[in-house]
């Protein structure tokens, strides 16, 4: 019996490590699986879509310089891979003004139903009403981060998605005539409703019957120097565990100087209509500068400053790379 015994219990032992090993190595190939190659964010991509927004001078609706910029931005689109559509509308103003407005979408995987939408807006605001110098009020922003910052973000993201599909179908938003709610010089009374003409004509006539996403992700103002992105009162409101999965993937990868996990104002955008509206939980990627007065957008939000020179690459790549990480790793 001896021999049988210790040939018996050889042979059991064999079969509990082959079984170990085989678990193992389940294991490890389960992880590496789930295991996401995200692109590489490059900045100076970003910031070359950004200067070529403001070659074209402010794009404020119904200027030949909205016009032009409006082919350009659905043409990279194009040049990336996007299933390109344009939704054109005439929108009133606040002040009884016809806007001619140009929604700009662009899509990637769209057979696939779990969808990502990501948003920012593209019009510049026809009045530097918040700049120190009185004699500006009239003219228009240049707009480097306060429409083009955003829109660059995106442009550089769908390049990275021509070259790497995610998991989750993308659809890019370009959104039109946000920036044009009621001047300081208005004496009407004030409603949010003023803002965001684009993106709450979308969220009334999506492009897709039906349209709908897991969730939406809206870029304003994401290029500015020293930027502090808090999380925003309405994100809060409506999709406070996007802002989580953000703002923990931020963490991750070392953006905590950019994101602070910390709830701030709330801001009338884009996402307000997308939440309201259509209902898709998206929040706002906006920066705010909070000190003992209140909070505010920084010093060259909506002046004639709003330039080039107030752009910086690293807040491009902070905003960039997080939003990347985030979608990369979506299933």
């Amino acid at each position: 019996m001896k021999p049988y015994l210790i040939a018996t219990l050889a042979t059991c032992l064999s079969i509990v490590v082959a079984s170990c090993k085989t678990g193992n190595n389940s294991k490890a190939k389960d992880n590496a699986e789930q295991q996401v190659t995200v692109p590489e964010f490059n900045a100076d991509s970003a910031y070359n879509h950004i200067q070529a927004q403001m070659d074209f001078g402010p794009r404020t609706p119904n200027s030949p310089a909205h016009v032009n910029c409006g082919e350009y931005l659905a043409n990279k689109l194009a040049e990336y891979g996007a299933g390109v559509v344009s939704q054109y509308a005439e929108l009133l103003a606040f002040n009884g003004t016809l806007l001619k407005a140009r929604n700009i979408i662009g899509s990637y995987n769209s057979e696939l139903k779990k969808r990502i939408l990501l948003f920012a807006h593209w019009d510049t605001r026809p009045w530097s009403d918040n700049d120190p110098d009185e004699k500006n009020h009239r003219r228009p922003v240049p707009g480097a981060n306060d429409g083009a910052s955003g829109v660059g973000v995106l442009l550089e993201i769908a390049r990275l998605i021509s070259q790497q599909d995610p998991a989750m179908g993308i659809d890019i938003i370009f959104f039109d005539a946000e920036d044009y709610g009621a001047s300081r010089f208005f004496n009407g009374n004030y409603k949010e409703e003023y803002w965001c003409l684009g993106s709450q004509y979308w969220a009334h006539n999506p492009h897709v019957e039906g349209y709908n996403a897991r969730f939406g992700i809206l870029l304003d103002m994401v290029g500015g120097k020293n930027a502090v992105f808090y999380r925003e009162g309405y994100s809060e409101e409506y999709a406070r565990s996007i802002n989580k999965k953000v703002w923990r993937k931020a963490k991750e990868l070392g953006y905590t100087a950019f994101f602070k996990d910390e709830k701030g104002p709330m801001v009338t955008d884009d996402h307000l209509f997308v939440n309201k509206i259509a209902r898709i939980p998206s929040i706002d990627i906006v920066p705010n500068v909070i000190n003992a007065e209140g909070s505010s957008f920084g010093d060259t939000w909506h002046t004639v400053n709003d330039d080039m020179s107030g752009i910086d690459k690293n807040t491009l790549k902070a905003v960039g790379q997080t939003v990347l990480a985030v979608i990369y790793n979506e299933k």
